[in-house]
């Protein structure tokens, strides 16, 4: 494949909601004792519901900002993964280095069917390369074999490509 030719996305997604279902939960037991406390304090209702609704609203809004400023993309040539908004990290791997796929699911994860899918790469051992919180685990899978078997019918003559 030659290095002008446009790479084809095969999967884009962020985490799934479901996967920070435990960050949503505190947002609202926190909101809940916000709440609580400022019934306590200031014996007015109104009060209290104001403070509910700005904690819920500031936990909702904190978890959708950190659910879509991560991206994980797979393309018939690499994986990508991209996280942050303000400052950023991002992570790749050619599709030819990718090694094993394996996914990771524990019970309360198969219930809300999220799962981490987690690749072994011709890299060092340090780097950890993983979709986490994917709510189609077996999509990503599936994805990786579709760019693995592209990625070896645009080079014949490496078979390993």
């Amino acid at each position: 494949m030659s290095a002008s030719a446009p790479e084809t996305t095969i999967y884009s997604g962020h985490p799934s909601w479901r996967s920070m279902l435990d960050f949503h939960l505190a947002g609202l037991f926190g909101a809940l004792a916000g709440a609580a406390i400022a019934r306590l304090v200031s014996k007015s209702w109104g009060i209290a519901v104001a403070v509910f609704a700005a904690i819920l609203a500031i936990s909702l809004l904190i978890g959708l900002l950190r659910r879509v400023s991560t991206r994980y993309t797979i393309t018939d040539r690499r994986l990508h993964i991209r996280r942050g908004i303000l400052s950023r990290t991002e992570q790749h791997t050619t599709i030819d280095r990718v090694q094993n796929v394996e996914t990771h699911q524990t019970l309360f994860e198969r219930v809300l069917r999220i799962g981490t899918v987690n690749f072994d790469t011709a890299a060092t051992d340090d780097s950890d390369f993983a979709f986490v919180g994917i709510a189609t685990p077996k999509l990503v899978v599936a994805a990786v074999d579709r760019a693995q078997q592209l990625s070896s019918r645009a080079d014949p003559l490496n078979p390993t490509a």
